[in-house]
């Protein structure tokens, strides 16, 4: 009986040691999840584009703008010109073809960033490829009217994406993607 009683003695002592020990894992666990979730809730906004009007009166293979090709080059550059402002394009993406390369080029240079010249073969790995380097940035891809839907469907997750026409060059995606939940997707005309 004797050997009953210490043990009765010592379980109360205890106890309190052994909530302390729990509640003291618990809170760290906790803490350690609560800073992974702070790190990860940051959303990736990219802006994907066809490239603005090229023009088809010239015989080379790979045309220029357009002056209203130029015009638009101009007001996308207008839209997300300022680098000092909250928001700002911190990445460009463009295609080999130069009618790309010159819709981007006013932004670009208002920004003071260098366009990245990507192939156009591989329009998803191109947005995988921005998720993963541009991760809580805002990145504006400039495409062709073929990648664009392709692009926009793999960083939406959305597989409906109505096509681009051959005279449409005004349509623009703007397309959040969190790092937890659901893309959400914006489809505007400029």
């Amino acid at each position: 009986m004797k050997k009953d009683h210490v043990t009765f003695r010592r379980r109360p002592f205890l106890t309190p040691v052994w909530l302390t020990a729990m509640a003291a894992v618990l809170g760290l666990g906790f803490a350690i999840f609560a800073a992974w979730v702070w790190a990860t809730a940051s959303s990736t906004t990219v802006i994907v584009i066809r490239h603005a009007e090229k023009d088809l009166n010239v015989s080379a293979t790979d045309p220029p703008l357009t002056a209203a090709g130029q015009a638009r080059a101009a007001l996308l550059a207008q839209m997300f010109d300022d680098a000092k402002s909250i928001g700002h394009v911190d990445a460009i993406y463009v295609s080999t073809a130069l009618r790309n390369k010159l819709t981007a080029a006013p932004l670009a240079e208002r920004l003071g960033i260098p366009a990245t010249v990507v192939s156009a073969d591989d329009p998803k790995g191109l947005a995988r490829r921005v998720l993963r380097e541009h991760a809580g940035g805002r990145v504006l891809i400039v495409g062709h009217s073929d990648t664009v839907p392709e692009i926009v469907a793999t960083l939406s997750g959305n597989s409906v994406i109505a096509e681009i026409g051959d005279e449409e060059y005004g349509t623009m995606y703007i397309v959040t993607v969190p790092r937890i939940g659901n893309a959400n997707l914006l489809r505007l005309h400029y």
